[in-house]
């Protein structure tokens, strides 16, 4: 028996941009390329974000992260993130990103990874809700396109501060908000609390996307019906899974699933994303292929075999040795 979505999906609206289907990529640091932003995009998400890009090198031209600038016109609209804890660099480096084309410029504040955090950056700033809130205003007053802002629940438990900064970050002239409702200290690990993208909702009037713990179609339903959230983001369950984008729409609108990807699909949407990470100029063939051995395997999750065709796939140089490998394992299934 099916469940049936009571309320149609509804648009998702940032300052003037509207976004017809309200589901978000979460940025991820070396997953959210624009060959992945583009996969996921065919497959009906609403709104890409990029990886996480520095202010700091933004300022200072680091040649790698304006590699980075590689979103286009295919993924529109696309958000592009920032990290940085200086309102003046920040503020900066979004003005770079909106002459380079983003639509939406986003500040990082949810992410604990050490290296970013100790800089003062990430999720460190929810530690100092003022001086976040200045960072939110200095690039809200640089940039006419809309500034948005991910958060972690607080840095700890014992540092709720989310729900605070959210009413911050409205009045700084944010024009949405997402909520990862874990603490910075927490990770990956442990379960979400959607209690607080509920609070958070409750509390602002600009559209909250709610994000964590959300692996299938039945998880996005039931946060939006628990949390009332505007959209919700989907991250790592999305990696080499571009597909989960199209069940969830088609389950919240139908309250029925779409068949599973077939083994020709998963291996035709895998090649499609190292070919055309390939074909980007600043990366090229070796790279793209390099960078592909670690998440090309998460396109044939739960075969059978694909711990053998991962180790396989480390020792692999080339496209056409990739390819061979990934034919093979066709044939193999045939």
């Amino acid at each position: 028996m099916s469940l049936i979505q009571t309320s149609p999906l509804r648009p998702l609206q940032i300052g003037p941009i509207t976004i017809d289907t309200p589901l978000v990529l979460a940025p991820m640091a070396g997953v959210t390329s624009h060959a992945f932003r583009l996969l996921c995009k065919q497959y009906g998400v609403g709104l890409v974000v990029t990886e996480l890009l520095s202010s700091h090198a933004i300022h200072y031209k680091n040649a790698k992260t304006f590699g980075m600038f590689d979103w286009n016109d295919a993924e529109r609209p696309v958000s592009v993130q920032l990290f940085g804890g200086d309102p003046a660099m920040m503020a900066e480096a979004a003005q770079v990103v909106e002459a380079a084309g983003a639509d939406i410029v986003d500040l990082n504040m949810g992410c604990w990874v050490p290296k970013v955090a100790k800089t003062g950056a990430g999720a460190t700033l929810l530690k100092d809700v003022c001086l976040a809130q200045s960072v939110v205003k200095a690039m809200v007053d640089a940039v006419k396109i809309p500034v948005t802002v991910k958060i972690r629940s607080g840095w700890d438990s014992k540092q709720l501060t989310g729900i605070e900064f959210a009413q911050r970050a409205q009045d700084a002239g944010a024009a949405a908000i997402a909520v990862h409702a874990r603490f910075a200290s927490q990770g990956f690990t442990g379960h979400a609390d959607w209690s607080i993208i509920r609070r958070v909702k409750d509390i602002v009037t600009i559209p909250v996307i709610g994000n964590g713990d959300v692996e299938t179609a039945e998880d996005a339903k039931r946060m939006f019906e628990e949390t009332g959230c505007d959209a919700v983001m989907i991250g790592r369950a999305a990696m080499g899974n571009p597909w989960i984008f199209a069940d969830v729409k088609h389950f919240l609108t139908t309250g029925e699933h779409l068949p599973p990807p077939t083994l020709d699909e998963r291996i035709t949407a895998s090649l499609f994303h190292m070919t055309t990470m390939a074909a980007d100029p600043h990366v090229g063939e070796e790279r793209a292929v390099k960078e592909m051995r670690g998440l090309i395997t998460h396109y044939f999750k739960g075969f059978n075999g694909v711990s053998a065709l991962r180790a396989l796939l480390v020792k692999a140089n080339s496209i056409q040795e990739v390819t061979d490998l990934l034919h093979h394992e066709r044939r193999k299934s045939a």
